[in-house]
């Protein structure tokens, strides 16, 4: 389990995510039972966390310290197709590297166990 929430944030960014990535988690979040976790590929010791409410990429070697967290989902939109405002916090100086891989690490793993469950 990470430790959002406990940790004071670096900075917070109002922040977009797409809205493939989005509608992903929302069927997870009906199908699978959350949280999950997924390790990021070629980044040892660092993870995605895919909870209810939020998504927190972690530093599985320091007890899930966290690094990057979105949360604060705007939860209305016009289309399914928009991306979909949020918030997102940076925990560590050289987060912003970890942001890209994290979020295609929740994708692929979401993708392959939504694969499985249906």
């Amino acid at each position: 389990m990470s430790r959002f929430g406990e940790v004071p944030a670096y900075a917070r960014r109002a922040e977009k995510v797409d809205a493939a990535l989005y509608n992903l988690w929302r069927r997870a979040r009906l199908h699978l039972r959350l949280p999950l976790r997924f390790e990021l590929p070629g980044n040892p010791g660092v993870a995605m966390v895919v909870e209810d409410g939020h998504w927190v990429c972690v530093n599985s070697w320091q007890q899930d310290l966290p690094i990057l967290a979105w949360h604060d989902f705007q939860q209305h939109r016009d289309a399914l197709h928009e991306p979909v405002g949020c918030t997102l916090d940076y925990y560590h100086f050289a987060a912003s590297r970890y942001r890209q891989c994290a979020l295609d690490a929740m994708a692929d793993g979401l993708g392959r166990c939504l694969g499985k469950a249906t």
